[in-house]
């Protein structure tokens, strides 16, 4: 299997292994938040009741010197009940994010994104020139910040705590969860607390809320932007590792500035929305992914059994190939090499070459090459071809060559050396060019035996 049938396969796999939650109840403010009115919310569905809402201050104060005014609201619906009423004590234009919870646990209704204050003409519920505080402060190492998968450090004075702390992680508009609490541990300068590796997305804003046995959130929150860090790290991370989602927020339509512009939501719910669309689609995906690698390993086998048994044809293109058709007479076509027909010019010109050797022979008394001292004429040239025969006992060459265009001949001078005696002359044909004069040695044939 290639590495490409692989990382589809765990791809499809990864997407199977995700579920999105699915809420089995909702929530949604039934008033609108006004500066000292009563907010009121509705739960719908089958919880698990008791049910309870905290409300957690959200973003700077609105009021002139920074006067913080107001204070984590926890709010216990009261028995089995899925509504509840009460004074929200907070400033017109200032924000809040709500989390609602069951039986079941911390956030389970889901989380609001960060809801706008309207005003009012009452403004009694607070002392504009009074700052609140929590009932103890909470610390966190590094300072002011929390990285991905990195080690964070909680700590508080002990002296200030009743019973022992608890902290949440809220993230707006997205998952809410219960920081998981280690061993705790005396450190010098950080007093008592416990190590907490965030499984939490780098970019989320994460809100961690601090408690005690007075109520939760009575230490306070700190707001906090997940960095990457210097070595980034995501070895802790999950398919459900809480981050910050996109898509109806819980809690139904409120204002979420100071125009009154309301969420998108229609109701609110303990799931993130975002996290239903991403299960749909991720199944979806996983479907269709699954369907596309069976595809290809099907049709690669098929190739592949279809390749071993088709032929290789050299002289025509692969069916396969999607290559565009050539244009007319652009295909090679393969012909037999036929050799060209003599001519009667060649023919003639072979004649005309066998009666000057003939007449030569002659010349010199002699129908034998050996005995003429003709011993090896070379009638063959870079162009024709020529075969040796016989003509009237003495041997001639006759043409073979292809080609039609006769050969242009240079006349020749041959000289037959006698054994001491002068040189005969020389023969002298007709042609273009300068003689060319030929020296034979003698030939021997006069010697007489002595008696």
């Amino acid at each position: 299997m290639s590495r490409r049938s692989l990382a589809a396969l765990e791809l499809a796999f990864y997407f199977s292994l995700y579920s999105p939650l699915v809420s089995s109840y909702t929530w949604s403010f039934t008033s609108t938040p006004q500066q000292c009115a009563n907010l009121s919310l509705q739960i719908t569905g089958s919880g698990s009741p008791p049910y309870n809402i905290l409300i957690i201050p959200y973003g700077p104060t609105p009021l002139p010197n920074n006067t913080e005014v107001r204070t984590m609201v926890y709010q216990p619906f009261s028995g089995d009940s899925t509504s509840t009423s009460f004074q929200l004590k907070f400033p017109a234009t200032s924000q809040f994010v709500a989390v609602v919870s069951d039986s079941t646990g911390f956030g389970s209704g889901g989380t609001s994104v960060a809801a706008s204050v309207m005003s009012s003409s009452d403004s009694s519920c607070y002392n504009p020139n009074q700052t609140v505080a929590p009932d103890f402060p909470f610390n966190i190492y590094p300072t002011n910040q929390v990285v991905q998968c990195s080690a964070t450090r909680l700590w508080w004075n002990p002296d200030q705590v009743e019973g022992t702390p608890s902290f949440q992680g809220v993230i707006p508009g997205g998952q809410s969860f219960s920081i998981p609490q280690g061993t705790i541990t005396q450190v010098s300068n950080e007093g008592t607390g416990f190590s907490w590796v965030p499984s939490v997305r780098e970019g989320s804003t994460l809100i961690v809320v601090a408690g005690d046995d007075r109520g939760l959130g009575s230490g306070g929150s700190g707001v906090y932007t997940v960095s990457q860090g210097i070595y980034p790290n995501s070895s802790c991370l999950t398919d459900t590792s809480p981050s910050s989602t996109l898509g109806s927020p819980a809690g139904g339509l409120y204002p979420t500035n100071a125009s009154g512009a309301e969420t998108t939501g229609t109701t609110g719910s303990k799931t993130n929305v975002g996290a239903i669309v991403g299960g749909v689609i991720g199944g979806l995906a996983a479907v269709v992914i699954f369907a596309l690698a069976g595809f290809y390993l099907i049709r690669r086998r098929t190739a592949a059994v279809e390749s071993k048994e088709r032929p290789v044809d050299l002289l025509h293109g692969d069916p396969d190939d999607q290559d565009p058709e050539p244009a007319e007479g652009h295909y090679y076509r393969p012909e037999p090499f036929l050799a060209t027909e003599p001519t009667d010019v060649s023919s003639a010109y072979a004649r005309e070459d066998a009666r000057s050797t003939v007449m030569s022979s002659s010349r010199y008394g002699t129908s034998d090459r050996r005995e003429s001292g003709i011993t090896s004429f070379d009638m063959r040239s870079a162009t024709p071809d020529y075969e040796m025969g016989m003509v009237g006992g003495t041997t001639i060459p006759s043409s073979s060559r292809k080609s039609g265009m006769p050969r242009v001949l240079r006349p020749v001078n041959i000289i037959q050396h006698d054994d001491g005696g002068a040189a005969s002359e020389a023969a002298e044909g007709e042609g273009e060019g300068e003689p060319e004069t030929v020296e034979l040695p003698p030939a021997y044939t006069n010697i007489q035996k002595k008696t």
